[in-house]
């Protein structure tokens, strides 16, 4: 039983991490080199790591997305679609795809004279499966080895520390003062009935023995020689 436990425990943290990880932003240093436009069927199961905007219709099969393309600083490519999340999940509230294309054609360049940018992005790339990050942010930066601090993850987490703990706290005080004190009772108020039964137990066996000894002496004795 205890391989199941942690097993689940495992398969729990497993399943909130990867959330966490799909939802919170991430920032990449990258060079743009082109944007583009194309149709997208949105008729399968990947069609939950595509984003659904507020003015859709909820039976659409397909629909143009844009895309941003770049290049890492290792020369590896990053695409990243550009979609708006409107008031859905996650909560990024983005509305200015339009704008974000603009940003992005205006910041392309070449490897002989890269301009290089900070995409803020949540989601993964998987080619395997044909989906992207989407972009909700871009800005241009000195160069490919600028140190980016991630000031939203940080707070955020400290954030669910504190909430955890806070929680632990009214646990354990709500255990103290309710629970505890109910198995205490529970376990004092068996203990009088188990107390009580063999009572009864030793009053029944000294009544059914007195019997059993004024019985005896209805015996006939053996005669003497």
């Amino acid at each position: 039983m205890r391989y199941v436990k942690w097993s689940l425990w495992a398969l729990v943290l497993l399943v909130v991490g990867s959330f966490l990880h799909y939802t919170l932003p991430q920032h990449d240093v990258v060079r743009v080199v082109g944007t583009y436009q194309e149709r997208q069927d949105l008729n399968d199961w990947t069609s939950i790591f595509w984003s659904t905007p507020d003015d859709q219709s909820g039976n659409l099969v397909n629909r143009d997305v844009q895309f941003i393309q770049t290049v890492q600083p290792n020369g590896k490519p990053m695409v990243y679609r550009n979609e708006d999340t409107g008031w859905r999940w996650p909560p990024y509230f983005k509305f200015d795809t339009a704008s974000l294309q603009t940003e992005a054609d205006d910041l392309k360049s070449t490897a002989e004279a890269p301009k290089w940018a900070i995409v803020t992005h949540y989601g993964w790339r998987n080619e395997l499966i044909s989906i992207f990050p989407n972009a909700v942010g871009i800005r241009p930066t000195t160069g490919p080895d600028v140190t980016i601090i991630p000031w939203f993850n940080i707070f955020f987490f400290v954030f669910l520390a504190l909430i955890a703990f806070l929680l632990a706290r009214i646990w354990a005080q709500f255990r103290e003062r309710t629970i505890d004190p109910a198995l205490d009772e529970v376990a004092e108020t068996w203990d009088a009935v188990d107390a009580r039964a063999d009572a009864a137990r030793e009053q029944a066996r000294g009544f059914f023995g007195r019997i059993g000894a004024w019985l005896a002496t209805w015996k006939k004795k053996p005669p003497r020689r």
